[in-house]
């Protein structure tokens, strides 16, 4: 199958939002440049994984060069991003893989999101010559990288509050412990 491109080289607007209320909310990864728009839906977990990667890849970036490669310690307060996803938002398609690299040529982020393959297979990440399913490829500054990570990182914590005995989501409609053992104190 001839694969569908959508690639952000660099984009003017990268972010992962949601949609919806805290535990019932949609994950996005929103890519936007010149009134194009791709939003690709995936889970709280790989918002979460992308943005530890993306920082530890920075981090690792800027000590393998001495501190020469353009990547900011921290995210510039000119990029950041606290705007909500464009609406509406159209899924393209749910992520199955995502990639993670450095382009040392150009100094750029580059991030793959792709869908999963028809045939159940492994899917030819950094292969864009090769067939395969639908794939997001977003080609970042390190100023960019940062400001991503700084946002991603907000919207995976501005959830459900986590139980303090065993750090599972509050439900608004209770929560069972699972620390106590389903015990519940009976009222008096």
């Amino acid at each position: 199958m001839s694969r569908e491109l959508f690639v952000y080289d660099p984009p003017e607007r990268f972010v992962a939002g949601t949609v919806g209320l805290p535990g019932h909310r949609t994950f996005y990864l929103q890519a936007a440049d010149g009134g194009r728009i791709t939003s690709v839906a995936l889970e709280k977990e790989q918002v979460e994984a992308l943005a530890e990667r993306l920082d530890d890849l920075l981090d690792e970036v800027v000590r393998r060069s001495g501190g020469a490669a353009p990547v900011p310690a921290i995210a510039p307060l000119e990029l950041a991003d606290d705007k909500p996803l464009e609406q509406p938002v159209f899924e393209e398609f749910r992520v199955a893989a995502l990639a993670l690299a450095w382009d040392g040529e150009t100094q750029r982020v580059v991030i793959e999101a792709m869908a999963p393959m028809e045939d159940g297979g492994e899917p030819p990440l950094g292969d864009m010559e090769a067939d395969g399913p639908p794939t997001m490829v977003v080609r970042l500054t390190g100023a960019q990288a940062r400001a991503f990570t700084t946002r991603a990182k907000a919207v995976v914590s501005a959830g459900r509050p986590p139980c303090p005995f065993c750090s599972l989501p509050l439900d608004p409609e209770g929560h069972v412990c699972p620390r106590a053992n389903g015990y519940r104190r009976r009222a008096a």
